[in-house]
């Protein structure tokens, strides 16, 4: 078994420059935790494979593809690959977001 504290995770270096912390990584899935202050936002981007997000804490603005939608902790949204997504953060505290890419990309992210 192997436990991990996210805590003690090292944030990972993103074009986004926002806290990213990795959860899980093997040969068939991607996982990592994202952090945004309010006012942080990610890059619209577009990812080679599957993802879907689970809001762990906040609200924020989730973007897939030309919809975009206020979200909620305890809320699960899918983006399908190849589509453009993006996250905002406009609300008064942190939002926290469980990222998980499958299979795990081969091809790198595009940002737009």
């Amino acid at each position: 078994m192997i436990v991990r504290k996210m805590s003690e995770q090292p944030r990972t270096d993103n074009p986004h420059g926002v806290d990213v912390r990795r959860v899980y990584d093997s040969e068939y899935a991607l996982s990592s935790v994202i952090t945004m202050k309010p006012g942080e936002k990610l890059i619209r981007h577009i990812t080679p494979v599957d993802v879907f997000f689970y809001v762990l804490e906040g609200s924020g603005i989730v973007e897939v593809g030309e919809e975009k939608k206020p979200v909620f902790a305890n809320t699960v949204i899918e983006s399908p690959s190849g589509i453009p997504h993006c996250w905002y953060n406009e609300g008064t505290s942190d939002l926290r977001v469980l990222v998980v890419k499958v299979p795990r990309p081969t091809a790198k992210t595009q940002l737009l």
